[in-house]
């Protein structure tokens, strides 16, 4: 059976979008990990992509029903808004990754959808409680992260306060643990957007006749993740790794089991949550939680700002591009 070419550009570009999404966000996973020396960088770029291929695979499509069906309607966007949602989305991610920013995927992609649907189709196109949850989810989580990894910390050190300087052994070991948790967090929740983009499309398309996510997708949406997340993005891992503070094994472990206790609590309750925000976020507490002026905290507010910045720029960027196309007669 032909797939029409509208349909086979909404799922080229959602996988393309997942391949820089992977390449992207696995410098939140290895940052640490790679900072505090715990591993070599090539090992836990591999041990973060295998985890992160089967993040999707165990723990179900909750998330993927809330970006597919509780965000735009499907009896009224069209595929060709799809197309322009998520161009809009990898031309940000882009933009952000060339300079090292670590801005938030998830924003682009919810920027790009919401500006392309209104732009083509009017607000009906928005189911607005829909999306004034995942909303919240996005601009919770980072606050939660923050304040888990600061009392985090604290705990740690409370009982860790008679240990030998051996227990930075344990630090850096336990991170096997807390990177791969991290990684089956992220992988689970940010596959399954595109997991999410793609059964959408199909439904759009007439191919499916309600949201029931085919294997298929869930395969080839955790496959091109793991591959993005294989090739590491160096510059936000030094973003990430370095310029917040000097990380050490204690602080991996506390961040890495902070983001990944936060990120995969929201996937099984079908919330949609920024890996680059929470992880972020989680490291800031940490290191103000051990010392408040550790913390470069220009960079943390220059991240900040991409992170406010990026819904409304890429809804922009989306509404642009579907704009052009409609006066140049353009369709896709």
């Amino acid at each position: 059976m032909l797939i029409p070419f509208s349909l086979a550009l909404v799922i080229i570009l959602a996988l393309v979008f997942e391949f820089i999404n992977g390449m992207r966000d696995s410098s939140n996973i290895v940052a640490t990990m790679i900072s505090s020396r715990a591993f070599h960088p090539q090992t836990a770029l591999s041990m973060t992509a295998v985890a992160e291929f089967a993040g999707p695979l165990l723990f179900g499509v909750t998330v993927a029903k809330t970006i597919g069906s509780d965000i735009v309607a499907s009896e009224v966007i069209s595929l060709q808004a799809l197309t322009v949602g998520l161009l809009a989305a990898i031309v940000w991610n882009l933009i952000t990754w060339y300079f090292g920013i670590p801005s938030s995927s998830s924003h682009a992609l919810i920027g790009g959808l919401i500006g392309a649907a209104v732009v083509s189709s009017g607000w009906e196109a928005v189911k607005v409680t829909g999306l004034i949850k995942v909303l919240l989810a996005l601009f919770v989580s980072p606050l939660i992260g923050f304040v888990a990894g600061f009392v985090l910390l604290k705990i740690v050190y409370l009982l860790s306060q008679n240990a030998t300087p051996h227990i930075n052994n344990f630090f850096k070991n336990s991170q096997m643990f807390t990177a791969v948790t991290l990684a089956f967090s992220h992988g689970t929740n940010d596959a399954q957007k595109t997991i999410g983009i793609i059964t959408l499309s199909l439904i759009i398309s007439g191919k499916l006749s309600d949201f029931s996510v085919p294997f298929w997708v869930v395969l080839v949406s955790a496959g091109t993740m793991a591959a993005g997340t294989a090739l590491g993005g160096w510059r936000l891992i030094r973003t990430l790794g370095g310029k917040f503070y000097k990380i050490r094994p204690v602080h991996g472990f506390a961040s890495q089991l902070t983001s990944g206790i936060v990120i995969l609590s929201a996937s099984m309750i079908g919330l949609p949550v920024s890996t680059t925000q929470v992880v972020s976020s989680a490291i800031i507490g940490v290191g103000a939680s051990e010392r408040f002026g550790k913390v470069r905290w220009g960079v943390a507010i220059d991240i900040l700002t991409a992170w406010v910045i990026t819904i409304p720029i890429s809804a922009l960027f989306s509404a642009g591009i579907y704009s052009m196309l409609v006066y140049f007669k353009v369709s896709l």
